[in-house]
C-alpha cells in the first residue's frame, strides 16, 4: 500500500529529503505519487508531525 500524506504536513520537505523514489512533491502540503511509491516508510519515520500515513 502507498502512503499519503495528511493535512497535518507543516511543508517542512523532511520527507522528500528522504524518498528514495522521489516521489514526493512539494505543494500546498507535500503531495506522494501512489503510482511510484514503494511504502518504504521512510517519510513516516521522518516526519515531525506524523503527516505520512499508509493508504
Amino acid at each position: 500500500m502507498a502512503y499519503k500524506i495528511t493535512e497535518d504536513c507543516i511543508a517542512c520537505g523532511a520527507c522528500a529529503a528522504e524518498c528514495p523514489t522521489s516521489c514526493i512533491s512539494e505543494g500546498d502540503i507535500y503531495v506522494i505519487n501512489a503510482d511510484d511509491c514503494i511504502s518504504c516508510g521512510n517519510c513516516a519515520e521522518t516526519c515531525p508531525v506524523g503527516a505520512p500515513v499508509e493508504e
